[in-house]
């Protein structure tokens, strides 16, 4: 695969979120962390109360990279077969055919994760972690890019699931779109007055193209001291006594790899502490877990987070 230049990689990232902020009004920074988590080849945890655009993100994401999209509407009744796929019997010739689950495609929204069973949920462990879906005992390679968009609803509780620490691990971001300010609402009213924006979305990359950004994100270069920043602040929650659960080797990996696509999208070829610094809420709290105590005291996740960049020394 051909590498591409810095300008062809600076020109591809600004046509991407100017072709998503054109659907998605005021949320810049949303959109950022969305194209980071596609380049660092993770996963996207859209978190939010209903109607602020999640879904319509994911979608334009797909258009813009002129991938396949596929949704599904998690339900208590999902079954793991309907996202992976499963074989049928043809009684003409006494054969098995597999029939592909909505998995294999480059960008799968998960709608209302939290709204399926945990046994459902875990049916995409395999797929976010390797790319890759066993059924019947047979590996099946996904098509790449392949990004998983998940949304949940946090003020819903009513016929949810929590999603397991299994799960969350395996989200490079959680984003948090929010409510518009007044300005971006008054613009998303008059936007849609005769049709949604989304219908005139075209595709500014190709998934090659994707394919060969995450490829370059990779050889962005990382000093052992900011790498050391890295493990010495998932290390400060190992340790933490408010916490259950502290943060995964998978978690300490995601940091690294964004952090790369960050200093990529900022005109670097070498990752800096503020890179680091810019992205640990959104890499990391949705990976610890608080004790009882912790959270009925009022504790957050993003407080702990911070807490631990203000106690691990910066490198110089």
């Amino acid at each position: 695969m051909d590498r591409l230049t810095d300008g062809d990689f600076a020109t591809n990232i600004a046509r991407l979120e100017a072709n998503l902020a054109s659907v998605i009004r005021g949320k810049a920074s949303s959109i950022r962390l969305l194209v980071i988590a596609l380049l660092a080849a993770g996963h996207a945890l859209l978190e939010d109360v209903p109607g602020t655009g999640k879904t319509t993100l994911a979608k334009s994401l797909a258009r813009s990279i002129s991938g396949i999209f596929r949704r599904v509407q998690f339900t208590p009744d999902l079954l793991p077969a309907d996202i992976t796929g499963s074989s049928f019997y043809r009684p003409q010739d006494g054969s098995f055919e597999f029939r592909e689950g909505p998995v294999f495609t480059n960008v799968l929204l998960a709608d209302e994760i939290n709204r399926t069973s945990p046994r459902t949920q875990s049916a995409l462990l395999e797929v976010m972690s390797e790319s890759q879906a066993t059924v019947d005992g047979k590996r099946r390679d996904l098509p790449r890019p392949f990004f998983v968009v998940a949304t949940q609803n946090p003020a819903e509780y009513h016929g949810t699931y929590p999603l397991p620490e299994a799960q969350l691990d395996r989200f490079a971001v959680r984003i948090s779109l929010g409510y518009p300010d007044h300005d971006s609402e008054m613009d998303v009213l008059f936007s849609q007055q005769d049709h949604h924006p989304f219908e005139d979305l075209s595709a500014v990359v190709t998934c090659e193209q994707v394919i060969a950004m995450q490829e370059q994100v990779k050889r962005v270069r990382v000093e052992n001291a900011v790498a050391d920043y890295i493990v010495r602040l998932v290390a400060f929650t190992r340790g933490d006594p408010r916490l259950r659960l502290g943060i995964s080797p998978r978690g300490s990996l995601a940091l690294y790899r964004t952090s790369q696509a960050a200093a990529l999208l900022a005109g670097r070829d070498y990752v800096v502490p503020d890179d680091v610094r810019a992205l640990a809420a959104a890499v990391l709290a949705h990976r610890i877990v608080l004790d009882t105590k912790a959270k009925y005291a009022g504790q957050r996740n993003e407080q702990i987070i911070e807490e631990a960049m203000e106690k691990t020394p910066v490198p110089r």
